[in-house]
């Protein structure tokens, strides 16, 4: 399975993401410069964290009018595995792929540590894998955050099983305690912890290695 890691300038954990698939998932990958037009012969598409142009305007506000994100509209519609981590779930809500919106921090500061989730539905490409009731501790890095949406938005994403990750320990204010949620079609996902972060046992923990296993699993290989 093969999978394209998108960068864009400012993105400064594009390496860990390709690391994470094609090191500990022994999977091939490849960086797709954000002024591509094409994301070429790819399985599924990660938008990695760190910060993108334009984020002093807000998180992802420029970069959604990226070139590539005509080809990621594209491959989503085609039912193609999109992963959206920190900065990437920033973009994927700016550009109307994910409902919501990230705003910031109930603390007003940059929060970077460690959090502790549990998968909300198993009914998922990227949960599959994680076992029911498990605890995952996985790293964040954000000032922006906080997961917000109206009520009637919450409400249907909990009565579509769309939220996808829960925090047990909220570090950021989000609307009740959503740290993932899907899209109608469950085949994007955004996500504001650092599963790539937490894929290795020399980082401290490889829990998040079990979101993309689940893809890995889920997804049939192109020829």
């Amino acid at each position: 399975m093969k999978f394209g890691v998108i960068v864009f300038p400012g993105s400064n954990c594009d390496h860990d993401a390709f690391y994470a698939v094609s090191r500990n998932l022994a999977q091939p990958a490849e960086f797709i410069w954000h002024d591509s037009t094409s994301l070429g012969h790819v399985d599924a598409v990660i938008l990695p964290g760190g910060f993108a142009y334009g984020d002093y305007l807000r998180c992802g506000a420029i970069a959604k009018f990226s070139p590539v994100m005509k080809a990621v509209r594209s491959f989503a519609a085609e039912g193609g595995p999109v992963l959206g981590i920190c900065n990437g779930f920033q973009i994927l809500v700016e550009a109307g792929l994910l409902p919501g919106a990230l705003i910031r921090n109930r603390g007003l500061k940059f929060v970077c540590r460690d959090v502790h989730l549990r998968a909300a539905t198993h009914d998922s490409i990227y949960t599959s894998a994680i076992p029911p009731g498990q605890i995952l501790r996985v790293p964040i890095a954000h000032g922006e955050g906080c997961y917000y949406a109206d009520e009637r938005t919450l409400d249907r994403l909990e009565a579509e099983d769309r939220v996808l990750f829960r925090y047990l320990d909220n570090p950021n204010g989000s609307l009740r305690d959503i740290a993932g949620v899907l899209n109608r079609e469950r085949n994007v996902m955004g996500m504001m912890p650092h599963p790539e972060r937490a894929s290795d046992p020399l980082m401290g923990s490889d829990d998040g290695l079990a979101i993309f296993r689940s893809v890995l699993q889920a997804r049939p290989v192109s020829a």
